[in-house]
C-alpha cells in the first residue's frame, strides 16, 4: 500500500492515517488514536478534528489538543472569508513539509530545547486597506501572506518577480533559513565561516534592499550564489542557500523512497540516501550527496522536457555556491548535535 505525506485515510481501504512527528512516519489510526512500538499513545491534532487541515498526531505525554506543527502557529487567516480555509489548508501542508526536513536533520524547532532561543511561531496574514502584509522573518516569528496559498496569485507573483522557483514551501524554507541564522549563526563560533563565504551581515539591510530594487542583482551572482535574490544581502543568501539545501535533501529523501535509479553510464545505481538513520551520529558525506543529485537534477529536467514542462530545477550551482551548501549542511550536523546532546542532557536532569 502507497501512503503518501499529506494523506490522512488510505485510499485504498479507507482507514484513517496519521503522521508521528516523534517517529517521522505514517502510521493507521484506530479510535482516532495510534500506538507506537514502546506503547505510548497518540491521538489526532484539533485542527484535524474541527477544520481537516492537519494529519500529525499528538502524544498524549503533551498534554495539548494541538501537534508540534500546529502549536507553532501564532495566528491563523480568518476562517469567516471565503477560500481562507483552503487557503490555510495549502499552508498548513507546505509548513508541514517545511517541518519534517527541519525534524528529520535533528534541528531544534521548539524553545523548550534551548530556553534562551526565540521559540518559532508562524503568522499568516492578509493585506487590508492600509497595506499589504509582508512575508517575511522577525525575532522568531514567520510571517506569510496568505495570497500566496492561491495558486494564481502566487504565479502572478512569480512572473513579475522573475522568481521561476517560487512556492509555498520555498518560503517556509527560505524563511526558516532566517530563523536557524539567528539560532546557529549569531553570535556563534560559526560566524566567521559564515562572513568569510556570504559577506558581512552587518552591512545596512536597508540600503541593500532599496540598491536590490533600484538596480537589480548583481550582475554576477551566477558566480557565487544560488538566487538572484541572494546577492540582496548575506542575510538573503544564507536564507535562499539554506532553502536551497532543504530542497535538495527532500527531494532526494522522495526520490529514495520510490526507489529510483540513476543509470551513470556503467551502470544503474540507486540515489543515495540523504537521511542514514541517525544523521547526528552517521552524516551523509556531503560530496557524496552531491555527486549524486547533479545527474538526479538532468534527469529531473529531462522529464519535464518531455511533457513540455520547464525545467523541474532550473539552476546551474556554480563552485562558490557549492562551498555555501557545504558550509549549511556542516553547520546543520553541528547544531543536530549540539541539539541531541541538549535533550539527554534535559532527560538525564529529569
Amino acid at each position: 500500500m502507497m501512503v503518501f505525506f499529506e494523506n490522512d485515510h488510505c485510499v485504498k481501504c479507507n482507514e484513517p492515517l496519521g503522521f508521528s512527528p516523534e517517529r517521522l512516519e505514517m502510521a493507521v489510526v484506530k479510535n482516532l488514536q495510534t500506538s507506537n512500538p514502546n506503547g505510548a499513545t497518540q491521538h489526532t491534532c484539533a485542527n484535524r478534528d474541527q477544520h481537516h487541515v492537519c494529519n500529525w498526531m499528538v502524544p498524549e505525554a503533551d498534554n495539548s489538543a494541538f501537534c508540534l506543527a500546529c502549536r507553532l502557529n501564532d495566528l491563523i487567516p480568518d476562517l469567516t472569508v471565503e477560500g481562507n480555509l483552503a487557503r490555510w489548508s495549502r499552508l498548513e501542508l507546505a509548513k508541514r513539509q517545511c517541518l519534517y526536513s527541519l525534524l528529520r536533520l535533528g534541528l531544534p524547532v521548539e524553545q523548550g530545547e534551548d530556553p534562551k532561543a526565540a521559540p518559532l511561531r508562524f503568522r499568516f496574514l492578509a493585506d487590508t486597506p492600509s497595506g499589504p502584509a509582508l512575508t517575511g522573518h522577525d525575532g522568531g516569528i514567520i510571517t506569510i501572506n496568505i495570497a500566496e496559498a492561491d495558486p494564481h496569485e502566487r504565479e502572478r507573483r512569480r512572473g513579475a518577480l522573475h522568481e521561476p522557483y517560487r512556492t509555498l514551501v520555498g518560503h517556509f524554507r527560505h524563511e526558516t533559513g532566517h530563523y536557524y541564522w539567528d539560532r546557529i549563526i549569531a553570535d556563534s563560533p560559526y560566524l566567521q565561516g559564515f562572513r568569510e563565504l556570504f559577506g558581512d551581515e552587518t552591512a545596512s539591510y536597508d540600503e541593500s534592499l532599496k540598491r536590490y530594487y533600484d538596480q537589480g542583482p548583481s550582475k554576477d551572482w551566477q558566480e557565487h550564489s544560488v538566487s538572484a535574490y541572494s546577492s540582496l544581502h548575506p542575510w538573503e543568501d544564507w536564507a535562499e542557500t539554506w532553502a536551497h539545501y532543504l530542497h535538495i535533501m527532500d527531494t532526494m529523501e522522495t526520490a529514495v523512497s520510490f526507489g529510483i535509479g540513476l543509470n551513470t553510464g556503467k551502470r544503474i545505481h540507486a540515489v543515495s540516501n540523504p537521511f542514514p538513520a541517525d544523521l547526528a551520529t552517521n552524516p551523509v558525506d556531503f560530496d557524496k550527496l552531491l555527486n549524486t543529485w547533479m545527474p538526479f537534477t538532468l534527469a529531473l529536467n529531462s522529464v519535464n522536457r518531455s511533457m513540455g514542462l520547464p525545467d523541474l530545477y532550473p539552476f546551474v550551482i556554480s563552485p562558490k555556491a557549492i562551498e555555501k551548501l557545504r558550509f549549511i549542511h556542516e553547520t546543520i550536523l553541528s547544531a543536530a548535535r549540539e541539539n541531541r546532546e541538549a535533550i539527554a542532557g534535559q532527560l538525564a536532569v529529569k
